[in-house]
């Protein structure tokens, strides 16, 4: 069994801020260009990384929310998420070091947090 454990990244951007309100103002074809760097970036970020992805997963659509009151539209500052496997918190959080999301993409930045056993479970 390895000693591994699981982290969940989920990565955070806001239309607020200010790299993102610069990229958006941006030409659309300069955009595209850099769309398409930031694109071969993760590529091989996932490349370099596959052997501690567990599960790529992926950008996130509009978000509901449920509650006692019922269900509701809502946002948030979740883009996007991913599942690694690392030996500790610190070591999962430096597989996201220098990312694409925030370094070549206008994204805010990335939180990584165990995923832990549910109780009794």
């Amino acid at each position: 069994m390895s000693d591994q454990k699981l982290f969940l990244a989920v990565f955070l951007g806001s239309k607020d801020n200010p790299r993102s309100q610069a990229w958006w103002a941006l030409p659309e074809d300069t955009r595209a260009e850099r769309a398409r760097e930031g694109i071969a970036a993760w590529k091989a970020w996932v490349e370099e990384h596959k052997a501690d992805i567990v599960d790529l997963g992926g950008p996130l659509g509009k978000t509901k929310s449920i509650g006692e009151e019922g269900i509701e539209d809502t946002t948030n500052a979740l883009t996007g998420f991913t599942v690694v496997r690392a030996a500790s918190h610190e070591e999962a959080a430096k597989l996201f070091e220098r990312h694409p999301h925030f370094t070549i993409f206008p994204g805010d930045s990335i939180e990584v947090m165990p995923v832990l056993p549910i109780p009794g479970g």
